[in-house]
């Protein structure tokens, strides 16, 4: 099982140390990140493997929105098959 993560912001310190210690801590993988600052906003995807996740995805999906809130950035995490379905044609 994976799932996306999206981030957008204001550029600051830090933000990639954060998420990818929130995802270690829960046992998340992640397998490909992308990322990019356009001027000074900060845009990152990733997507992480959640197989071996030690807490459900819905709790992991609210702890990533609230490390969002605290940092001053929006950070979404949806499951892939969500992702998929909302995507396809």
């Amino acid at each position: 099982m994976r799932a996306v993560v999206t981030v957008i912001g204001k550029d600051t310190v830090g933000i990639l140390a954060n998420i990818s210690s929130a995802c270690a801590k829960h046992q998340n993988n992640i397998l490909e990140v992308t990322q990019s600052v356009m001027q000074d906003l900060f845009v990152m995807i990733m997507l992480i493997d959640i197989s071996k996740s030690n807490i459900p995805f819905t709790e992991f999906s609210d702890e990533m929105s609230a490390l969002g809130t605290e940092m001053g950035l929006s950070i979404s995490a949806m499951h892939e098959d969500i992702f998929n379905s909302m995507h396809r044609i």
